[in-house]
């Protein structure tokens, strides 16, 4: 008799390990692509642009100025003589403003 409750003992516990790992597990992999996702979102958001960009729908100089860091676009970029004459397919060279420290 005893053994027989040695062995069901075993078997619940056994049994809730189970039950408690996988839901832990499922909840470890959930957490870890949303952080995952998270991540390369900020690290996207902090991405330098290429030196050559090239305008997309919807863009203003402004728009671009802070997505690439580069406050400087018209002063670099000749050819585009007024900031509202910006449109998609617009080829305009990019060079990130970095503060060096000395």
């Amino acid at each position: 008799m005893a053994a027989r409750k040695t062995s069901l003992h075993l078997f619940s516990t056994l049994l809730l390990f189970i039950v408690f790992g996988t839901s832990c597990e499922s909840r470890l992999l959930s957490y870890t692509s949303e952080s995952s996702i998270r991540m390369n979102h900020l690290m996207s958001m902090n991405k330098p642009c290429e030196e050559i960009y090239v305008v997309e729908e919807g863009e203003t100089l402004h728009t671009i100025s802070q997505k690439c860091g580069d406050p400087f676009i018209i002063e670099e970029n000749p050819h585009i003589s007024d900031s509202d004459d910006v449109f998609p397919g617009l080829v305009i060279k990019i060079t990130p403003f970095r503060i060096s420290s000395l």
